[in-house]
């Protein structure tokens, strides 16, 4: 990203060249002529004599290094470290080193340029290129002039340029192969339609995330004033440390601060992940941790539009809005109801008896994407978040809905007639949601604009926010009484044996269950012991086994190493004692329990991010970029990924407060979050590190060391309660499980199990009973359901819940969604994508996929679901003269209105209404291989960056020191020894490593080595025929064939 960040930044050098082309075409025929001069006008300038003698040296190590020269010879390799030479070259020289790229593309296009590469020379004279915004409404909104959308994706792209939503999808290569250009000559090179189509899509994803950075942080902890403002000459989105992060005088830790002269965390405090989230940040010690605030991704006064804060808010939904209004239940039956063609067989998603396989629940399913999947993000989302104390609300009651609906645009209450035509229950009641503080927030002003201190409620999260695993380990001193060490060996967690389980003995064990003296609510009774219950399932019980399976994995491998080699250094450092070598025979249980903890950790990191998330996203700018957000965008060339590293650390010290937090974020992308700052070198000249020989002076006794890696862009981190509603996945999941028996016949569904037979208790007794490797087989196997309207499993719409105080002790999960979010604040899909810098959408039809043929069966469904909404949220009389925001303007400069580029007076439909929820799964049009929205992956842009950026122990702290060297090892090549290879392609990409969670199944379920023999990523459906690039047919692998899901 790195590389895209810099070159097209390099405008002028361009245009220059390119004028250079068109009075000299001539020479064109010379072809190499032309390009050699065009060098060494660049060089010359390079070298002018002003400029620094050391970056000649740099340049000659780089060009030894590389065994080529700055030339022709360099610029046409396609990959990897001339890619790193440029973006050096840029940095180095602040001179356009894409005038290079367009020599060379002037060459083999062989002068006879084609169209689209018109189409690029005449973007790059003209500098239609979109930079980084200064202010917010000035912002990239994911849409490009024509001729640079056809400079990157041809006629396809210019097609669906006027749509509401981005045009990187429609770029060359950002699809399946059909995507691809068909122009053959410059496909392989880096200046080919192909990578220009990836390289636009990648760098327009860039540009966002910078943006996202720069625009979307708003902290409610008390640090925002100083955000805006600044401090003591500091401006705010450089702070690094603030005092509403230190720890109070009454906290457990605050002596042990106080008591270090630095007033940092220290010893202890800093060695491995603390129980409570504490000391991550050193010089922050409560950020993160249990108990903080959720933060904010939109402007505060945008919050809460129920309550018409303003005149805008009151603008833009006209007193249309309420915390039960529109109905949710009204919405939950009308939008989110799956279809059944056999009621009978479903019954309402409790299946039939003794869950025979005749059973059907109908749903539509995700295309490349299993249930595995759905449950892994279940047990991510319980490390990240809770609003919830021990799965409890406040104690106050409230109805649920099933109240109203609007009938010719007016709203009616329901009569027993709709009341059971639609199915819902007037008498559900639900606990209120708890608030922190609900308090008019303080207001200031910043150069005559007024802003608010914080939101006008704020919430706690009641789990760290830490990548941590404290669903595994804890979060508090409660959750941690609840996680069991095994009696003799306390280094590991404690697994029984069960020779009861399905297939072979299980030697590896389960999770013991809870006792009645273990501190917990009573319907968690019969549950695995574990430190977070809550809303427990088969999938959690599923991930919860493996990963104490792959902790102990872990100790046993250290274990063999103190045998073997009990006086080698195992890596490990106290803080307290630096300078002491700590043998492997010298480290206590206690230290190995933690190492173990911080290992798989990082392991459940590294699967989110490049595992599940590009199955999620299944295209190529999506591999990339989430390998870069880990690996780096040059992970294969090491000494391009440190000068990368090194331009952090330089651009982490300027005084230029935007430049640094932009490039900070865009040359991450180069170098790779993941482990920034766990290296430092002598001196700061480039060329030093190309130096094989370079010696690392990193230090256990430097705070900055320790700490360096880390940036939070000036705002504490904590997950933003928008974050938390763009996971509210619930049609991911289907009604019924397929259940199969890896050691019979895997092609034959034997039954199918509702899921609600498969919750609390019932998920550990079932878990036992028919086998770890079983459940893996039956939901590595299954489709998940597709995000989309009509899609929600039925039996959250009927969830039985006995220990509610309500006379009907059922609740409509789908409904309570919207209630929540409402409760919290989040603003309407409309505002909610402005704020996120995406276009607005101005009518209900906007949500229908244009790519689709109008006789379509699929798009005359989605214009009947269009019906149905505007039948739901209904439309009014527009009026111009109401503006209804501030995050954007229109095309023409004007602010947005109440009309939405309608005649003033006509009737429009409420699409500023529509709750969130609904918005983003009514959007039909994805980029290629998405299981979620464009809206909903905006939000991940922001969030999964940050999530690594300011974890100490993933970026600076990643270091034998706290994870020995076992443990750097075994994160870096997904488990012990080397690393192990794929066989064959995938994607177009060939010799990749084993995926990380293929190996963590590998060692936890070793009979499943058969099954997964041909799985290249463990949430993809297994048996499903990868295909080509990126194909997402259902199509079964020759193993397959039989099985009676590929028949459907």
């Amino acid at each position: 990203m790195a590389l895209v960040i810099a070159s097209f930044l390099s405008i002028e050098g361009l245009r220059m060249n390119y004028l250079t082309y068109i009075q000299t075409k001539e020479s064109c025929v010379k072809g190499g002529h032309m390009i050699e001069e065009i060098i060494k006008r660049n060089l010359e300038h390079c070298f002018r004599p002003n400029s620094n003698v050391n970056l000649k040296r740099s340049l000659n190590k780089a060009n030894n290094l590389t065994g080529t020269y700055p030339g022709f010879k360099f610029l046409t390799q396609s990959t990897g470290f001339s890619q790193g030479y440029l973006a050096f070259l840029y940095l180095k020289c602040r001179h356009p080193s894409l005038l290079l790229a367009m020599a060379v593309l002037l060459l083999l296009s062989g002068c006879n340029v084609w169209d689209a590469e018109i189409s690029c020379l005449k973007v790059l004279v003209q500098g239609d290129i979109q930079r980084v915004a200064q202010i917010r409404e000035q912002r990239f909104l994911g849409k490009v002039p024509e001729g640079r959308a056809h400079c990157l994706g041809g006629d396809h792209a210019v097609t669906f340029s006027q749509s509401p939503w981005q045009d990187w999808p429609n770029y060359w290569a950002t699809g399946d192969s059909s995507s691809l250009s068909p122009h053959t000559l410059l496909d392989k090179t880096f200046f080919g339609p192909n990578a220009r189509g990836l390289n636009g899509a990648l760098y327009e994803l860039e540009l966002q995330r910078v943006e996202l950075i720069k625009f979307n942080l708003f902290d409610n902890s008390g640090t925002y004033e100083a955000y805006i403002t600044g401090r003591d000459g500091t401006a705010g989105p450089v702070l690094q440390a603030w005092p509403e992060m230190q720890l109070p005088p009454n906290h457990p830790n605050y002596k042990d601060i106080e008591s270090n002269p630095e007033k940092v965390c220290g010893g202890e405090l800093i060695r491995f992940r603390t129980v409570t989230g504490i000391c991550n940040d050193i010089y922050n010690p409560l950020m993160g941790s249990t108990h903080q605030l959720f933060a904010r991704n939109v402007q505060f006064d945008t919050t809460f539009p129920d309550l018409d804060l303003n005149e805008i808010t009151k603008n833009r939904h006209g007193n249309r809005l309420g915390l039960l209004k529109p109905d949710p239940q009204v919405i939950s039956r009308k939008l989110f109801t799956r279809m059944q063609s056999q009621p009978d067989k479903c019954q309402r998603g409790y299946g039939l008896p003794d869950s025979t396989a005749e059973a059907e629940c109908d749903y539509k399913k995700a295309l490349t994407f299993n249930v595995l999947a759905v449950f892994w993000i279940q047990f991510m989302t319980h490390d990240w978040f809770s609003h919830v104390d021990e799965e409890r609300n406040q104690p106050q009651w409230m109805t649920a809905g099933c109240a109203t609906q609007l009938v010719d645009n007016i709203e009616q209450p329901l009569t027993s007639e709709d009341i059971e035509k639609l199915g819902c229950r007037p008498d559900d009641r639900i606990n209120i949601a708890p608030v922190a503080d609900n308090t008019p927030p303080r207001s200031f002003t910043h150069d005559g604009q007024p802003y608010f201190t914080r939101a006008p409620k704020t919430t706690r999260n009641n789990v760290t926010a830490w990548w941590d695993a404290s669903q595994l380990y804890g979060y508090d001193e409660r959750s941690s009484q609840r996680v069991k060490r095994d009696p003799k060996d306390s280094a590991k967690l404690l697994l029984m044996s069960d020779n009861e389980s399905a297939g072979e003995v299980d030697k590896l064990g389960y999770l013991p269950t809870f006792e009645s003296t273990d501190p917990i609510n009573p319907e968690w009774s019969g549950q695995e012991a574990t430190a977070f219950p809550d809303n427990w399932s088969i999938g959690l019980s599923f991930f919860h086994n493996v990963f104490a399976r792959e902790h102990n994995a872990f100790v046993d491998e250290f274990r063999k190493l103190v045998t073997q080699t009990p006086d080698a250094d195992s890596g490990l450092r106290n803080p307290a004692k630096p300078e002491v070598v700590i043998r492997y025979q010298d480290v206590t249980p206690d230290e190995l329990f933690n190492v173990a903890r911080l290992v798989i950790s990082a392991e459940i990191a590294k699967i989110h991010t490049i595992e599940w998330t590009t199955q999620l996203l299944y295209n190529e700018p999506l591999y990339r970029g989430m390998n870069a957000n880990w690996h780096g965008l040059f992970h294969e060339h090491e000494a391009v990924s440190e000068v990368l590293r090194e331009i952090i650390r330089q651009l982490d010290n300027t005084d230029d407060v935007r430049k640094a937090n932009s490039f900070y974020a865009a040359f991450a992308g180069g170098a790779g979050i993941f482990g920034l700052g766990n290296h430092r070198y002598e001196g700061t000249p480039f060329y030093s590190l190309v130096d094989r020989g370079r010696k690392d002076i990193w230090t256990l006794t430097s705070n900055d060391d320790i700490n360096g890696g880390v940036n939070h862009f000036g705002s504490p981190f904590n997950f933003p309660e928008e974050f938390v509603t763009v996971y509210r996945l619930h049609p991911l999941l289907p009604d019924l499980i397929e259940y199969r028996e890896w050691n019979k016949d895997p092609n034959v569904i034997k039954q199918k199990i509702p899921i609600m037979e498969t919750f609390r208790g019932k998920a550990t007794e079932v878990m036992r009973r028919k086998g770890l490797a079983n459940w893996a087989l039956s939901m590595g196997r299954q489709r998940a359901g597709e995000l989309t309207l009509q899609n929600h499993p039925q039996f959250l719409q009927n969830l039985k819940m006995p220990h509610l105080q309500s006379p009907t002790q059922q609740v409509d999960i789908a409904a309570l969604d919207l209630i929540r979010d409402r409760e919290r604040g989040i603003p309407r899909y409309n505002e909610f994508r402005r704020q996120y810098g995406l276009k607005q959408l101005t009518s209900f039809e906007d949500f229908i996929d244009s790519h689709l043929p109008e006789n379509s069966s699929i798009r005359r469904e989605q214009g009947q679901l269009v019906q149905t909404l505007r039948e739901v949220y209904g439309q009014h009389q527009c009026d111009e003269s109401k503006v209804i925001t501030q995050a954007q303007l229109n095309d023409d400069k004007s602010p947005i209105n109440d009309c939405l580029g309608h005649p003033d007076g006509s009737f429009i439909d409420n699409i500023e209404d529509v709750d969130t929820v609904v918005g983003w799964l009514a959007e039909f049009k994805r980029p290629h291989g998405f299981a979620i929205s464009e809206t909903q992956f905006v939000v991940f842009i922001l969030n999964a960056s940050r999530r690594l950026f300011s974890d100490r122990f993933l970026t600076s702290s990643f270091r034998p020191e706290f994870y020995t060297t076992l443990g750097v090892e075994w994160v870096m090549h997904n488990g012990p020894g080397p690393q192990m290879i794929e066989k064959g392609m995938s994607n177009g990409h060939k010799q990749q490593p084993v995926s990380p969670m293929k190996r963590v199944l590998l060692r936890t379920l070793p009979e499943l080595a058969g099954e997964l023999q041909g799985v290249v990523n463990v949430f993809d459906p297994w048996a499903r025929d990868r295909g080509e690039y990126y194909s997402t047919q259902w199509r079964a692998t020759p193993e397959a064939e039989g099985d009676a899901a590929f028949a459907k």
